[in-house]
């Protein structure tokens, strides 16, 4: 293990140094070698300008192929703030309401067996207030169907919806759903079309339609062994689900609540859309007040004291003394954060695509460790 991390830290991508990026890379290091990471791609933002990006280590583990800047990772749960924010612009053009009844947009009752008389809404799949859980799995809405699933019943909690909160990722895949029944177009297409283009972004949720040689490899951690395994699933294409695919209905094959791929300087825009209110040059990509709603407090507090507005989360557990929001993504062995802090002013991407999984105060370890040390060399010293 002591050999393979020597080699990781060799592979850090080779720049002209400052004396801050100096001091900011030997921290680096460090917290590469104690979470065992095999890939690591990290961007500061502050007063609404990149001021530090990098790549370190491994874009693949196999054949030592350093990380690059333009290289996409599967971000996993971060896609869901694509997935809220195209659902907000269909709201400000009229085509959905909030309240709406969720039964009347993908064609079936959608309902909690213990409180058949409550309405599930927009707004609870938005903020996971919904009451659905994921005991049925989340890749089909057939789990909530009640012609089409004898078990659709236990993927509904025991609490009133509305109530309480539950993080659901088959509520964010029906999202995905309603987003492509309701505006016309298939759900991969309609990300691209209406939100990565205009901010000008490389990116996407069809594995087909992204050019292969700049997926990072993701590497799950085993424990056991203290090794690494390649998961080539994050990346699986899918050809036969897509030759069948049913509009309005196939829609969680793309993976609404976990799929996109983009690179963490790419993301790094996005979230300076965030920042900016969904204000972005020469135009918007959501309203302030869309944008301010998805930042909001909508769900009561999680167990980590957090709270949940419309895919962005709000917490106090990130960089110690400052109240943060964005999102986090885990899946395949990927760990990526997206969050800013609440006044916009600054904030930072951590991408990595294999470490030893690490938790401290409710994040990943490696989260905390290189918000941390941005903070420290290019935002507090600012």
């Amino acid at each position: 293990m002591k050999k393979f991390l020597l080699i990781a830290l060799a592979a850090v991508t080779v720049f002209a140094c400052t004396n801050k990026e100096e001091e900011f890379n030997k921290e680096i290091q460090t917290i590469i070698e104690q979470n065992n990471t095999v890939g690591l791609a990290v961007v500061a933002v502050n007063n609404g300008e990149v001021v530090y990006s990098n790549t370190y280590g491994y874009k693949n583990l196999e054949t030592k192929e350093p990380l690059k800047e333009n290289d996409i990772f599967r971000i996993a749960s971060i896609s869901k703030s694509f997935t809220a924010t195209a659902i907000m612009q269909l709201v400000e053009q009229g085509k959905l309401s909030l309240d709406q009844d969720v039964s009347e947009l993908v064609g079936f009752s959608v309902r909690n067996p213990k409180y058949p008389e409550k309405v599930i809404t927009l707004k609870m799949l938005l903020s996971h207030t919904s009451s659905m859980n994921d005991s049925n799995g989340y890749f089909t809405i057939n789990a909530i169907n009640p012609d089409s699933s004898a078990t659709w019943q236990t993927a509904w909690n025991s609490y009133e919806p509305g109530t309480d909160y539950e993080y659901c990722n088959l509520g964010y895949n029906t999202l995905g759903t309603i987003l492509e029944r309701v505006s016309g177009e298939r759900f991969d297409k309609y990300i691209v079309n209406h939100i990565l283009n205009p901010i000008g972004v490389y990116g996407g949720y069809e594995v087909l339609s992204l050019d292969s040689t700049k997926f990072v490899n993701i590497y799950a951690w085993d424990k056991e062994t203290g090794t690494f395994n390649h998961s080539p699933a994050a990346y699986a294409t899918k050809e036969k689900q897509i030759e069948n695919y049913v509009f309005g209905h196939s829609t969680p094959v793309f993976s609404p609540t976990g799929g996109l791929k983009i690179s963490a300087i790419d993301l790094s825009k996005v979230m300076r859309m965030h920042m900016s209110l969904g204000a972005i040059e020469g135009g918007n990509i959501i309203s302030k007040e869309s944008a301010e709603l998805m930042q909001s407090a909508v769900s009561p507090k999680t167990e980590n004291d957090d709270t949940y507005g419309f895919a962005i989360t709000t917490s106090k557990n990130l960089l110690d003394g400052h109240t943060m929001i964005g999102h986090t993504g885990g899946a395949y062995g990927v760990y990526t954060s997206m969050f800013w802090d609440k006044d916009r002013k600054f904030g930072f991407v951590v991408m990595t695509n294999g470490c030893n999984g690490r938790r401290d105060n409710g994040f990943m370890s490696i989260h905390r460790e290189c918000v941390a040390a941005m903070y420290k060399h290019f935002v507090a010293q600012n």
